[in-house]
């Protein structure tokens, strides 16, 4: 028997082979899925009649089918003997714009893009000369067994702390292909993590100049800007190390995908940005940067999944910064910015912070900025809806 643990879209896209028993939280009684695979609940599973399990990525470890089963693996492991050269794509802020990039850079030589940025690796083409993975701490927590090519690291920073339990297990998640790969491997990763024990290859870097010495490129040919121009160097990278070149000329015709730094205008020429995807502390901390010369009305909170809030509050010192504060963790956000003496408008939900800013925002230096810091569940069905509703209240005024 082969057992799949959560029914998502990765354990979906492998269920379509057939012959597998799922066993999700939602599922009570047994039932049967289109392509003849068995529907159950947890309390179904027999570990000892299971040959192999294989659980969606973000599927919790303290889960008791994640802690009885003997063979579980990552859907990294049941496809780490296909043919694609690899590359894994991770850290905490700009993974998905790294990947995306990396794609635009290589599709010519043959390349497919997937795992956390939405397709997964079943759906993948297994004839593809390069698979280039974005890569979560969660996949990579249960691999046991696959490694890539080449693992291109970007910074770490506190995030999915509720999941793994710490920090230090957070990152443990993220240093762990290291272990693994060998010496025909590259990775690139930030120099805190230069001595990390690897058969690898280690190129490490501490800041954007680091990368472009990397991918060789002159730094001020690069369009892109903070908080964008640490993917496209660490992109430019990969392409480097796979094919020999760096290219910027096409690098710079890559568009960024909204939710992300989504600059508008309200109808008084008013600017705002859609940053909902900023679903962790560095993401809004660059964001905040971008604009660190405005005065910025910043949207915040959600679910901080469990992180420490101070390192943001740390970074806005010194700026001419007000907050709104939204989500389930307002009441935090209010104490936080009462204890470093910053303005604080208890909002509770996104309307009434668009509406609250709407009354004071100036047309020319302030900003707008919804940059949540947190992820969007609580109140939405996804970051993206949040970043829908943002676009809409502030067309509405």
């Amino acid at each position: 028997m082969r057992s799949l643990f959560g029914y998502g879209l990765t354990t979906k896209a492998i269920a379509k082979s057939g012959g597998w028993s799922i066993y999700d939280d939602k599922f009570k009684s047994m039932a049967k899925d289109d392509f003849g695979n068995s529907l159950l609940p947890p309390s179904e599973f027999d570990a000892q009649k299971s040959e192999l399990e294989i659980p969606s990525p973000g599927f919790p470890r303290t889960h008791r089918l994640a802690k009885e089963a003997k063979n579980l693996i990552s859907e990294y492991d049941f496809f780490r003997n296909t043919s694609p050269t690899k590359v894994w794509i991770s850290g905490t802020n700009g993974k998905t714009t790294t990947t995306q990039m990396s794609q635009f850079l290589l599709k010519n030589f043959g390349s497919v893009m997937g795992g956390n940025v939405g397709t997964p690796l079943a759906a993948l083409d297994k004839n593809a000369k390069i698979w280039i993975l974005e890569t979560s701490s969660f996949t990579i927590h249960y691999t046991k067994f696959a490694y890539p090519k080449i693992y291109a690291l970007l910074p770490v920073t506190p995030d999915h702390l509720s999941w793994h339990g710490d920090m230090s297990e957070y990152v443990k998640a993220k240093l762990k292909p290291l272990s693994m790969m060998d010496s025909t491997c590259t990775a690139i990763v930030p120099k805190i993590y230069a001595n990390t024990p690897s058969r690898a290859r280690i190129l490490s870097y501490e800041n954007d100049a680091d990368l472009a010495k990397i991918c060789g490129i002159d730094i001020d040919n690069v369009k892109f800007k903070i908080p964008f121009l640490m993917d496209a160097l660490m992109a430019l990278c990969v392409q480097k190390l796979l094919v020999g070149e760096a290219d910027v000329a096409l690098l710079n015709e890559f568009e960024i995908e909204k939710n992300r730094i989504e600059e508008f205008h309200d109808r008084f020429s008013r600017l705002w940005v859609n940053d909902t995807k900023a679903t962790n502390l560095d993401a809004t901390i660059q964001a905040v940067r971008r604009y660190k010369e405005l005065k910025i009305r910043l949207i915040l909170g959600g679910d901080d999944k469990g992180v420490d809030l101070h390192e943001l509050f740390d970074s806005f010192l010194g700026l001419d910064l007000e907050i709104y504060a939204i989500g389930s963790n307002t009441d935090k956000l209010m104490a936080l910015a009462n204890q470093y003496g910053f303005k604080a408008t208890r909002c509770e939900v996104l309307e009434t912070a668009v509406n609250k800013i709407a009354l004071n925002l100036a047309n020319s230096g302030e900003v707008a900025l919804l940059s949540p810091a947190c992820a969007s569940l609580d109140q939405f069905s996804s970051y993206a809806q949040r970043g829908d509703k943002f676009k809409e209240f502030v067309a509405n005024l």
